[in-house]
């Protein structure tokens, strides 16, 4: 217990990068998935053409090389941003592309009369998809955008090797300042991630069935 009490300070400070850069990536994350799902389904042949090249590059790509393209690759380009932004939009570009993925297979399970019925109403492509088929297939997804988004937060512990002070950057800096230490150390760390992500999928879960109920 003294151990957490000496290093409390440090140990705060990481989790409190940890959780704003969660909520910051989860935000871009959800926006530009949305956005590219969005593109996905557009009778533009030329969106869904670029939104599917997005999202194939980055679900194939590792998270390591996207914070190395734009931690490294953006100043090649007179394009420099802190370390911590850069981590922001790393883990957000990444995410968005499985966030659109699962937006996608909920549009797709709407109801094709749903959009037809917009269609008849007067409704274009994107007031049909605002008003009509998004909510109903918000619906349907929250079971895997919440798994999206839960991993994002695990995924958050690459920008450690970027410069950013988040909860597993404060490992070799503890483990260096005191080496029997580690599994307190470690114990600490796993603590900070569950206390972001447990009320996570409990969240996820009461939601999961309160648009159960509404379906």
């Amino acid at each position: 217990m003294q151990f957490f009490i000496d290093n409390f300070d440090v140990l705060r400070d990481a989790f409190g990068q940890t959780l704003l850069l969660s909520v910051l990536s989860g935000v871009l994350a959800l926006v530009l998935g949305v956005l590219l799902a969005s593109m996905r389904v557009s009778p533009i042949p030329p969106l869904r053409g670029l939104a599917t090249f997005y999202v194939e590059t980055f679900r194939n790509t590792p998270l390591t090389v996207v914070f190395f393209f734009v931690i490294f690759g953006l100043p090649q380009i007179d394009t420099v941003v802190s370390f911590f932004t850069g981590a922001v939009i790393a883990v957000g570009m990444y995410t968005a592309a499985f966030v659109a993925e699962a937006v996608r297979s909920g549009i797709n399970s709407v109801s094709p009369g749903q959009a037809e019925a917009a269609r008849a109403l007067g409704l274009g492509f994107g007031q049909s998809l605002r008003e009509v088929v998004l909510p109903q297939a918000f619906r349907t997804v929250v079971p895997p955008l919440g798994s999206v988004l839960i991993a994002m937060v695990k995924n958050t512990s690459i920008a450690a090797g970027f410069s950013t002070s988040e909860l597993s950057s404060t490992l070799p800096r503890l483990v260096n300042a005191d080496a029997g230490a580690l599994l307190l150390v470690l114990l600490g760390v796993v603590v900070g991630y569950m206390i972001i992500t447990v009320p996570m999928a409990y969240a996820v879960n009461r939601l999961e069935r309160r648009v159960a109920i509404l379906r």
